[in-house]
């Protein structure tokens, strides 16, 4: 067996916070919510509205970095799987660390040194690839914050590194312009280590039952004074970080969540009108009414548009969230491909990587995220602050709608495009983004022909973005060809631009508001 990495020093500890009693903390949340303007009613929550800027943003980054860092094997659900006899990681673990009752979960602590992080750098990066807003990972279900909290010893600031890493990194964020988000996994911390329970393990010492606690059974609901606990680690986290993107997981749905669900939101809402700053909580599947919070669909897409803005969290891996030695990486490509069909349906990527233990980003993940910047450096407009046009794309390569449907990229052709487009006070725009380059390089666009009902007004001229070169173009009754410049002139998913003559259009535009009946 390999040499173990350290244990965590069991006497040397921070010692446990006692928070049986919420009674006081409660009180001050209630207070917040009933000074208004939300109540923790569903219908006044219905009267939310996504703000213009995250509308506006489209493309944000996700972070997962926690202990599961460490081990690096498999995902990022190692702490739940090597408790669990039968699957790779308990047999991975024994393997490697021996016996979960020597070496558990909580002795990766020492491990994760993060002395390679430096925050600017990483915002840096951030900034580079495009992104508007950042969305750490505060809490994952294995119930190690990496926030600076006073209600668990078990944090990255109160062990391991001793540093309050999230905090730090959110004002890197602020430093370089972006707006700071933060995702709760609390929730799933109920049940998520019971394996350990049925077998000789660290989760059954009760000297570590504050961290691996309650694993309980999955079958059964959350008790109030678990769900009272995740609410003011929520709590918590927006009034000492302020994120304007709060993520949620997907175990909330469980009905017990529901009233609480509704106390976060209005409190969350609330405080945000005190800071004079707007807000989103983002949910999956039906935790949140419709019109009280933003949809989001994990590694997946839309069928078409949809008519509230919603919101696409994926990965730069097909296999993890985390970071792992093993990953089956999308390419850059693939990335700008999802980007393009997201927003041209209304929504907005959150885009996942996963930073090693000692801090660093994989020189794999950082050169995606140039990718992407790279080509949202040439092509951003057609991204930025658009709305969906009339139709979100064309082309014969079927768009699989749903959830966990990026496991194999599609194989797109030239053919497969999708549209946004751009109103304002110099004039309106439709963009054409090109999931493939063509061959021949001609792009052909049938939603451009002169017969089709799509265009009400006449094309004035056709650019590529990123090209000063004057194109060739012709339009025909079924389509729009634009010769495009040579490749090395434009990058991989080339965007054609629409400028239209000037003449009355069937909608004004309102800057603030989008369009309006004229």
């Amino acid at each position: 067996m390999p040499e173990s990495p350290p244990r965590l020093d069991a006497e040397h500890l921070p010692p446990a916070v006692d928070v049986s009693d919420n009674t006081a903390a409660l009180a001050e949340v209630r207070a917040v919510i009933d000074a208004g303007p939300y109540t923790d009613a569903w219908s006044s929550l219905r009267h939310y509205c996504a703000p213009q800027w995250y509308e506006d943003a489209k493309f944000g980054i996700f972070i997962h970095w926690g202990l599961y860092s460490v081990p690096a094997f498999r995902n990022e659900w190692y702490s739940r799987n090597m408790y669990r006899a039968g699957r790779p990681e308990f047999e991975h673990h024994v393997r490697t660390y021996g016996p979960q009752s020597d070496f558990g979960y909580k002795d990766f602590i020492p491990s994760f040194t993060m002395d390679g992080f430096e925050p600017s750098e990483w915002a840096r990066l951030f900034r580079r690839a495009g992104a508007q807003f950042v969305v750490p990972v505060a809490e994952h279900h294995d119930g190690f914050a990496m926030y600076d909290t006073a209600r668990s010893r078990w944090s990255a600031a109160a062990m391991g590194p001793q540093r309050d890493v999230f905090g730090d990194l959110l004002a890197a964020v602020d430093d370089a312009w972006m707006l700071r988000g933060a995702s709760s996994h609390r929730a799933e911390h109920w049940f998520f280590m019971n394996g350990g329970t049925h077998f000789d393990s660290d989760v059954r010492d009760p000297r570590w039952q504050d961290f691996y606690g309650p694993a309980q059974r999955d079958e059964t609901a959350p008790s109030e004074r678990f769900l009272e606990d995740w609410l003011l680690r929520c709590v918590e986290v927006v009034d000492r970080y302020r994120p304007q993107v709060f993520w949620f997981d997907w175990w909330i749905e469980h009905p017990a969540f529901e009233p609480y669900l509704r106390r976060f939101a209005a409190y969350y809402y609330n405080r945000a009108a005190q800071w004079g700053r707007e807000v989103v909580i983002n949910h999956k599947w039906d935790a949140f009414p419709p019109g009280t919070a933003v949809y989001d669909v994990e590694r997946g897409t839309l069928g078409a548009t949809r008519e509230t803005v919603w919101q696409n969290d994926t990965s730069v891996s097909r296999t993890s969230w985390c970071w792992v030695d093993s990953h089956d990486y999308k390419t850059a490509h693939d990335l700008v491909a999802e980007l393009a069909d997201v927003v041209a349906k209304n929504g907005v990527l959150l885009l996942n990587i996963g930073p090693k233990p000692d801090g660093t980003i994989a020189v794999e993940e950082q050169a995606l995220l140039e990718g992407v910047g790279d080509w949202l450096l040439r092509n951003g407009e057609a991204v930025y602050g658009t709305r969906p046009w009339r139709i979100p794309g064309e082309g014969p390569t079927k768009t699989v709608a749903g959830s966990f449907v990026d496991d194999v990229a599609p194989q797109h052709t030239s053919a497969d495009m999708r549209f946004t487009q751009r109103k304002d006070t110099v004039g309106e725009y439709v963009y054409a983004i090109l999931l493939a380059a063509p061959d021949d390089g001609t792009a052909r666009i049938r939603a451009f022909g002169a017969g089709s009902p799509l265009l009400e007004r006449e094309i004035r001229e056709v650019k590529v973005l990123g090209s000063d070169e004057p194109l060739e173009w012709t339009r025909t009754q079924d389509e729009l060809r634009v010769r495009l410049p040579p490749r090395d002139h434009h990058p991989d998913l080339p965007v054609v631009k629409l400028f239209f003559q000037p003449g009355s259009t069937s909608e004004r535009w309102d800057p603030l508001h989008g369009p309006s009946p004229a």
